[in-house]
């Protein structure tokens, strides 16, 4: 589940559409017309020899993660990687239909095939070797003197290369009818600037394997002096790292909202030629820009006049070789996924070629195949269910934010303002994107992919100035997951994830509320997070909340983040609370108001006992086995590490620990493990 904001502002957009809600009188009655619904729960999964109140994960996983396998192609295995492969086998139905066909140029059939045959096409690919990259050799060739960089910067950024800053646009944070243009700090080959300065043992294997991989890849390119050339970049690189914004101040969305008149940029970057960079970058008329890391963009200014026009030369060498790694040939495709998938995340082998030709296509051209995909695998009558779903969900979080007792009612009304105007969208998107811009070549792989970045940063500058458009989608129909977004307060479920164990039309309302419900409280949780409470219901970047109860939220959240710091993932490693809060107290919020919305949904009715469950007992069953998975080391050292969500079996163990129906329903006693007193347990919403 995914909270968006412009963390890579690679051109991400937004859309908002105004949100009705029905008077706060009951619950929508549970659709009864289903005949004989099942329980919902994987019984056979389940270790019923754990004390659910020492273990709630073990409890409801422990027999499947007792013989689970992680595939030598993969770093984990579990729900989430399951339904991901149903739904990459069902895309690549729908793409080898147009792959194997004869279709009119410029039809969508015809951009599908030819982009995934391009693809697959690896002996074009092997005979053209780095050919592709030639003219961009040239281009960073060129470069004589900072004007001519600041060019350059601007030139890569529209493929989205990895530069020392990145320039995006998003929804404006203070008018969120407008877009905006935002910075964001950039440069790193290692996932985060922590990588660069951990002097454990694991981390300087990291380090070496890094160097040694620059190196393979500039002699895979026909580069000469490979390892200096690797060491120059790795110290420019750590150069950047040491100024970067630490991760987790990077959720203060009031702190990185700085709109800068373009007057005034070179108050900034005093040696930069932004004019240059600003014409380069297609916006030399607007009126200024946001950078979101003031301190890291003045720091930059430095590194980039203190750096010789040679070695930036070397480094944006790399940075374009190493954008392009799994679009050359097949020897660099396998020494890029060696380091990043196989050093970094441990997978022993690569995906076969067939799957990652289906992410391809997702990527670039997800909603011609989405379209296909929702006709195909989600029916009307899950739309219909899952809109009362989240009905009875916002009911909800309505009375629970009516009845807290450590809220004002000046911060309610305000609260209450924001939950009216929540706009969901289940499925799909209403308008489906236009793809006829964008020209696809059976046998050019590498332009195909050059093209749609380009005519996706053309299509954003051609909205610039424009209203917001309010229908589009941030992620495919067929994805597995679901996001939230601040400033357009929406709440998104793709078709993908609306499935079981997620989503079960065959099962009883309990495992669902546990399931979707709470993935749903989760994303609405978002809007109340320490990051999404700064916006307010028409998605202003606003404090709405008066000083005491803005004092007692952060208590509270402090207290969510000492919990989660606890958490040991390895002897040597722990979760990090501060910058997992967000999504914690999504998770949190989702399942605690899972939980009263099935209750609501009850309407006073005793629930059913089913497999031997109670209905409370259902829910937070159903909660537990969304997270069913197993993760290889390298891969969860990593998510630690850069990932906002906590673990896995922290985000079961970490949030039933808060929920008193926990304890009432599994008999919970103080010598539990994962037991906390009443007054311990963080209730936020």
């Amino acid at each position: 589940m995914n909270y968006i904001k412009p963390v890579s502002l690679s051109l991400m957009t937004i859309a908002l559409v105004a949100c009705s809600n029905g008077e706060d009188t009951t619950a929508n009655e549970t659709d009864t017309t289903l005949p004989e619904l099942s329980s919902g729960i994987y019984t056979e999964y389940m270790d019923t020899s754990v004390n659910p109140g020492d273990d709630f994960n073990q409890y409801v996983n422990g027999k499947w993660m007792a013989t689970a396998t992680i595939p030598e192609d993969k770093s984990s295995v579990g729900v989430w990687s399951t339904l991901r492969d149903a739904s990459q086998d069902n895309v690549k139905i729908i793409i080898e239909e147009s792959a194997k066909g004869d279709f009119a140029p410029g039809s969508d059939q015809q951009k599908v095939g030819d982009l995934y045959n391009s693809y697959m096409d690896m002996k074009t690919r092997d005979a053209l070797s780095v050919k592709p990259l030639q003219p961009e050799f040239g281009k960073i060739s060129a470069i004589a003197n900072y004007d001519d960089l600041a060019v350059y910067f601007a030139t890569a950024n529209k493929r989205g290369y990895n530069m020392p800053f990145a320039l995006g646009q998003y929804v404006d944070f203070k008018e969120p009818d407008t877009y905006m243009m935002y910075t964001w700090q950039g440069g790193l080959g290692l996932p985060d600037r922590e990588y660069y300065f951990k002097e454990d043992d694991k981390s300087a294997d990291i380090r070496d394997k890094y160097l040694q991989h620059i190196e393979n890849m500039f002699d895979l390119a026909g580069f000469n002096a490979g390892k200096q050339a690797a060491a120059t970049i790795y110290d420019l690189e750590q150069k950047l790292a040491k100024v970067h914004m630490e991760k987790e101040k990077t959720r203060d969305m009031v702190a990185l909202y700085n709109k800068v008149p373009r007057e005034d940029l070179a108050q900034i970057m005093a040696d930069f030629n932004w004019s240059a960079f600003l014409q380069e970058a297609g916006i030399d008329t607007i009126d200024g820009l946001v950078i979101t890391q003031i301190d890291y963009m003045k720091a930059l200014n430095g590194i980039i006049s203190q750096t010789s026009i040679a070695d930036w030369q070397t480094f944006l060498t790399w940075k374009a070789l190493s954008a392009n790694g799994s679009r050359l040939t097949s020897a660099i495709d396998k020494e890029n996924f060696d380091f990043y998938t196989k050093t970094l995340w441990g997978a022993k082998q690569q995906r076969p070629m067939w799957r990652r030709g289906v992410n391809v296509v997702n990527g670039t051209l997800g909603e011609v195949v989405g379209k296909v995909y929702v006709a195909r695998h989600f029916p009307p009558e899950a739309k219909a269910r899952m809109q009362h779903l989240v009905d009875n969900l916002i009911l909800a979080y309505r009375r629970s934010i009516q009845d807290l007792t450590w809220m004002t009612p000046e911060t309610k009304e305000q609260a209450l303002d924001k939950l009216s105007k929540f706009t969901p969208k289940i499925g799909y998107p209403d308008k489906w994107k236009d793809y006829s811009d964008l020209e696809i070549k059976a046998d050019d792989y590498f332009g195909n992919i050059e093209r749609a970045a380009l005519v996706q940063y053309q299509q954003n500058l051609d909205r610039q100035g424009r209203v917001v458009d309010k229908s589009e989608w941030q992620m495919n129909p067929q994805t597995i997951n679901a996001y939230y977004n601040p400033p357009l307060n929406e709440i998104v479920f793709p078709a993908g994830i609306l499935q079981p164990p997620f989503f079960d039309m065959n099962a009883d309302d309990a495992v669902n509320y546990g399931g979707i419900g709470a993935v749903i409280g989760h994303e609405i949780g978002h809007g109340f997070d320490d990051a999404g409470s700064t916006f307010d219901g028409d998605g202003v970047l606003r404090n709405w909340w008066t000083p005491a109860d803005k004092e007692e939220f952060k208590k509270r959240t402090q207290a969510l983040v000492a919990q989660y710091d606890s958490y040991q993932v390895f002897d040597d490693l722990n979760v990090n609370g501060t910058f997992t809060l967000g999504e914690n107290i999504g998770d949190l919020g989702g399942l605690s108001i899972a939980m009263k919305a099935y209750k609501l949904s009850l309407i006073g009715e005793d629930a059913q006992v089913i497999d031997g469950f109670t209905g409370e007992q259902r829910v937070l069953i159903g909660f537990g086995q969304i997270w069913r998975g197993s993760y290889r080391e390298e891969l969860l050292r990593q998510l630690v590490g850069t990932d906002p969500h906590s673990p896995a079996q922290f985000r079961v163990n970490g949030t039933v620990r808060n929920v008193p129906e926990f304890y009432s329903a599994f008999a919970v006693e103080k010598d539990a493990k994962l037991y906390l007193a009443p007054e311990q347990r963080v209730k936020i919403w």
